[in-house]
Order: C-alpha cells, then structure tokens, then sequence
C-alpha cells in the first residue's frame, strides 16, 4: 500500500508528464509544480542563517500533555492574495522542531501560579532553535484546552494570567495578552481545517483548467459576482474523548450560529478572496475511548439487570463470562463497579459489535442530524473530499494496514477476519513482530470494538454512504504531520502580508521619492546658480549705470561755475 507521500509523487510525476509543452501556461502551471514539488521533498534543515526567515511558536497546553511546535516563513511574496508560506522549523537532523510533556496543563487548576514553571521547559526548547536575534520578532501562542467544566474558570483565568505575568520575565518572545487564550473544540476544528487545507494547496489561487474549483458567494457581497476557487476539502478527527466534523458550506445554506464559524484568511479585511464559512461540530464522550468506557457502563448495568430478573450469575466468575461481541474472539475482560467484577469473554462478531454500538450514537429521526441529534448541513458526497486523523488513521492503518484511500467494503472484510481470529493467535502474531511498530497490545485488543465505532461513526453518525469513495485516512500529508496548531498560526498571523506589504510600498515609494529628489535637486541647484549669476550680472549692470548718472552729475556744475565768472586779469598784461 502506496503512503501519501509516495502518491503525491506519483501524481505529481503524471503532472509533469501531462505539462510538458503546455504552451504559453506552462511557466503558470511549472510554478505551481514547484510549488506541489515543494511539499512532498519539503524535509531539508532550516537555514538558520537566513535573515530573511522569521519564525513563530504554538504551545498546545492540552488536558492530558503539551506540545510546542516552532514554524518558520520567508518573507511575504507581496501579493495580497497569498498567505504566508508557513512551514515547520526543522533541526540540523531534518526533524521537527516539537518537544511534548505530560502531565496535561489541567492538572494545575488547583496550583495556577505552578503553570508557567511547567510550560518552562518547552519555552526553553524553542529558545533554542530560534536565532537568537529573531527572538523579540518571534510570535509566541499559548492554546490551553482545559477538560475541567467551565465553572472553574476562575482557575482557567489564573493560569493564563500566571502565562502571561512570567513568561515575560524569562523569554524575549513577542508575547501580548492576546497571545494567550482558552481554545473551544470549535475553534480546534477550524484550525485543522485550516492546516490541511493549506497544506493541500487549496488556498492557492489557480486558472489551471484542471483543478477543481467551486463558485462561491462570499457573505456580504451578495449583490456583487460570485468567485471562484480551488474546493476546500472537509475533515474528520476522531481522539481519545472527541470527535470533530469540519467542512465548508455555502452562503444559501443557514446554520446555527455555535455551528457556524465564518472568517477571512486574507491580509485585508478588503481582500474576499480568502472568506470562508465552515461547518464544525465537536463530540465530546464520542471519542474512541470515551465510546468504550459509555459501552462497558452500558453493557455492565444490562448483564447486572438480566442477572437480577432471571436469578442467574452470568458474569460474576471468569468460568461463566458475558460474551461481548466487540472484543476478538477468546479475549478476556474484567469489568469492575461498586465492588463487582464482571467478566466478559470475546466472540468476535464485528456486525453485531456494530449493532450494539448504534445505540451510543444517540441520532434522532431527523434527516438533519448526525451524533447526538446535532444538526448536520446536507453534504454533496459526489463532489466532496474528506481526510480521517488519529483514530480514523489509526484503525485502518495500525493492524489492518489499510492507511490511505478508504473503501468501506475492504475495510468491513479485513475487520470481520480479524475480529474473528483468537486472541491466541493475534498475541503469537504480535509477539512475532507481525503488527509493529505502531500497534501495542492495548490497540490489538480494543481494535474490534474501535473498528466497529470509526465504521459508525462514519456512515451511521455522519451518514456517508458504504459507497463513498472520497475519504483519504492520514497521519502525514506530503510527509508533514498535520496538526491544528499549523491552522493556528496561519490565522494568528494572517495580517503580517499586509504590513510587509505595506513596509515594501513605503520602501520603494521612498526609494523612488530618493531617486526623483537627487534628479530633481540638480535641476534645483542649476536653477538657482543661473538665478544667482543672473541676479549679480544685473546687480553689476545697475551699479555702472548710476556710476555713469553720477559722473554727468558732477560734471555739469562745474562747467557752469567756470561759465559764469567774469574775466580776470592776467599778470603782467596792461
């Protein structure tokens, strides 16, 4: 079975095979190639050296651990219809720059002031990676998720407060009040929808006759022409405690509002190009183990009520077990409540597993409603395309090897088989090395039931049909693990274009205001010299004419005193 990765390259080979002697697009559609070539090969160390790379840190505090990621960009390319080409920072070892601790950040509710000491660690991580002299320009973000129930928001609020009075004091980083938050399940959905879509290029601007676009009316703009744009692709994340639905919907299509989020991912509010109106709905208690624990309770109070109306001990002792269909076949569990222990035997049936399990998906009989009887936009499954993390990636890759493009046939037969096989025989092959390196014991004995669940999910909860063709199950996209804090990053930092651009406008704007002064004081300059020579020639040409004035004037009188006096004698005439 192809990776991701490896069908990337693949279709990008075919790609360039097809482009070859393109014409007058050709140079478009080679950029956009690079582009694509770019994310499949992206694996090189970050240069470190560049001065033109800026970088920026998330720090996932989650319930049950913490992570941080530290990303890296190049300057803005000056079109303000692209977003920032973010990329994860990678050391000299070509590996990503992620560092993770547990306990989770809930763990300090009752010590808030302890936070920032526990989150030192991974701050200091990243100090290192990052330029020394990049520090004070470096974004930092703090995304707490808490699993404690919003009237402790007292607590919530001491812990980003106790984030925000320290981590000043020891880090350089550029960090603000709103640089530290609480994040909801709504807005993690949004942020991995965000991620994977900018790593699939779908937020690239395309005339390539060959991608897939859609018309859109952006929200607002109602009496002006539709745009139109690459197709987003939906998401689907199934963890330990939740499950998430992401996908874009149109502007006719009325959701409710905490159903609902609408953003801009341009630089400029101005900019419609990159508004976006997504679909998210997150399950909290729908996750994979969540979904277990609510089954065990659910098949524990059942065999404790039949034993109770039919006097018998079905159960209570390992020699008479209650058979449970979602574990494989000859696998053993022990139950334990209120000081009982029940005990279960496997039997192996993954469609009467799957007929247990409808029930915890809690749907109504509306044709608009998916878990819980949460409404659920109408989907158009022949156009669309959806990606499955985590556990969707988990149960079809980790024991059945079946990572990558989803086909419900093949997957409900490789589930059968192996819910089938004896447990004896699933630990010889585990012990032989069969199922390694991703797969423990744990996930071997709960894959049943987490096969059975992902299956339901799926196409009774989200009602996709077993038809459906257009589901790629992933851990890694064009060989980056794609995670919701890359979304968050790309929309904390969607206005930094906009003031590169700006800072480049001034700067050549006063590069060419320089050029046109240096021109322009010579004129200036030459201007006033002739001015100044001029000013002198006729300076000059006054003085002489009142020097002449000057000089009939003086002679004149005297010509008349000579004129006027009577003849004197001259001695010695008679």
């Amino acid at each position: 079975m192809a990776t991701p990765p490896q069908r990337a390259v693949r279709h990008v080979r075919r790609r360039t095979r097809k482009w070859r002697g393109a014409g007058c697009h050709g140079t478009a559609r080679e950029g956009r190639l690079h582009r694509y070539l770019a994310r499949v090969t992206d694996t090189e160390a970050t240069d470190t050296r560049n001065p033109n790379l800026n970088y920026g840190i998330v720090v996932d505090c989650g319930s049950s651990g913490s992570r941080v990621f530290v990303y890296c960009w190049p300057q803005h390319n000056g079109n303000p219809k692209d977003l920032l080409d973010i990329q994860q920072m990678r050391d000299s070892n070509r590996k990503p720059v992620v560092m993770k601790i547990k306990p989770g950040i809930s763990e300090f509710a009752s010590n808030p002031d302890k936070v920032s000491d526990y989150i030192s660690p991974l701050l200091s991580f990243a100090a290192e990676h990052v330029p020394r002299s990049k520090h004070k320009e470096t974004p930092l973000f703090c995304c707490c998720f808490f699993d404690f129930p919003m009237e402790f928001c007292s607590q919530q609020k001491a812990i980003l407060e106790d984030l925000l009075t320290d981590i000043p004091v020891h880090f350089d980083f550029l960090f603000s009040d709103s640089h530290a938050e609480v994040i909801s399940g709504k807005q993690e959905g949004v942020y991995a929808w965000i991620g994977i879509n900018f790593v699939l290029g779908r937020f690239e601007h395309t005339d390539d006759e060959d991608e897939a676009v859609v018309e859109v009316q952006i929200p607002g703009n109602e009496h002006h022409d539709p745009i139109f744009r690459k197709r987003t692709v939906g998401i689907l994340d199934m963890g330990g405690v939740s499950t998430q639905i992401a996908y874009e919907v149109p502007q006719s299509e009325e959701v409710a509002k905490n159903l609902l989020a609408e953003f801009n991912l341009g630089c400029d509010a101005h900019q419609t190009e990159h508004v976006y109106r997504v679909y998210v709905a997150t399950f909290l208690g729908f996750g994979g183990n969540a979904a277990r624990t609510r089954y065990e309770q659910s098949l524990l109070s059942s065999s404790l009520l039949r034993n109770r109306l039919q006097g018998s001990r079905a159960g209570l002792s390992p020699d008479v077990p209650v058979a449970d269909p979602c574990l494989p076949r000859d696998a053993r569990q022990e139950l334990q409540q209120a000081g009982l222990t029940l005990h279960l035997r496997g039997t192996g049936h993954f469609q009467q597993c799957r007929q247990l399990l409808q029930p915890l998906l809690n749907r109504t009989n509306e044709t608009q409603s998916s878990l819980n009887g949460v409404f659920q936009p109408p989907l158009h499954f022949q156009s669309s395309e959806f990606y499955g993390f985590s556990e969707f990636y988990y149960c079809t890759e980790d024991v059945l090897r079946m990572g990558g493009d989803y086909s419900a046939a093949k997957f409900t037969k490789a589930a059968q088989d192996y819910c089938a096989t004896k447990w004896s025989v699933l630990r010889e092959r585990f012990e032989r090395g069969l199922y390694a390196p991703h797969a423990d014991l744990h996930r071997l004995k709960f894959q049943c039931f987490k096969s059975a669940w992902m299956f339901e999910v799926f196409h009774r909860g989200f009602s996709f049909p077993e038809s459906y063709g257009s589901l790629k199950t992933a851990l890694q996209v064009y060989d980056k693990e794609v995670q919701w804090t890359l979304g968050a990053i790309l929309y904390r930092t969607r206005f930094l274009p906009l003031r590169d651009i700006q800072q480049e406008n001034f700067r050549g704007t006063h590069s060419h205001w320089r050029s046109f002064s240096f021109v322009y004081n010579h004129y200036l300059f030459l201007a006033c010299f002739l001015v100044v020579l001029l000013s002198i020639l006729l300076y000059l040409l006054r003085l002489r004419r009142i020097h002449r004035r000057l000089l009939r004037s003086a002679s004149s009188p005297s010509l008349w005193i000579q004129e006027g006096l009577p003849p004197q004698k001259i001695p010695g005439n008679v």
